[in-house]
């Protein structure tokens, strides 16, 4: 585990082109931070090309404004064979603000889960186990499995629902 990454945080600063009409950052952008974030976590923890395959319980709690500091987080919390599932946090904060209220806010979570593959055929391959060192460590592997579980159940239920319809 020497060497690996385990959590990786970017920052952005929400620009003119990522708001919607209402001054606030579109969803769909910050899922494309969190994307490139879980990308170059999975990277650094595999050391190989890894692909998204899932995103579990992606929750947006508060909006994030134009001109904000916005600070995207991906721990990892679980792997497989060759997955990597990692919690993500993304935060915000008005950089104008002075005393208490420059205080960061939770504005969205998620987990992500990202497959490794081989840099020929574009196949799975096994990435390096990683196992929990705390209770808060046993906690998050457990949500992130928990929230990966939820989003199965939906997908089975959406899949059930079609087939009728069809």
């Amino acid at each position: 585990m020497s060497g690996r990454q385990h959590a990786l945080t970017f920052r952005f600063l929400a620009e003119p082109t990522d708001v919607n009409y209402g001054g606030k950052v579109h969803g769909g952008v910050v899922m494309k931070w969190i994307d490139q974030v879980g990308y170059a976590a999975a990277v650094g923890w595999s050391g190989k090309y890894s692909v998204t395959v899932a995103v579990g319980g992606i929750r947006f709690v508060a909006p994030i404004r134009i001109s904000d500091v916005v600070t995207v987080t991906a721990t990892l919390v679980h792997t497989g064979t060759t997955s990597m599932h990692f919690a993500i946090e993304v935060r915000a904060r008005d950089p104008g603000l002075e005393g208490s209220e420059t205080a960061e806010r939770l504005c969205t979570h998620c987990v992500i889960v990202f497959v490794a593959l081989d840099g020929v055929e574009g196949r799975p391959v096994p990435v390096p186990a990683w196992e929990p060192r705390d209770d808060a460590d046993r906690q998050l592997a457990e949500y992130a499995l928990k929230v990966m579980a939820l989003s199965k159940g939906i997908e089975d239920v959406v899949a059930r629902f079609g087939e009728r319809q069809g």
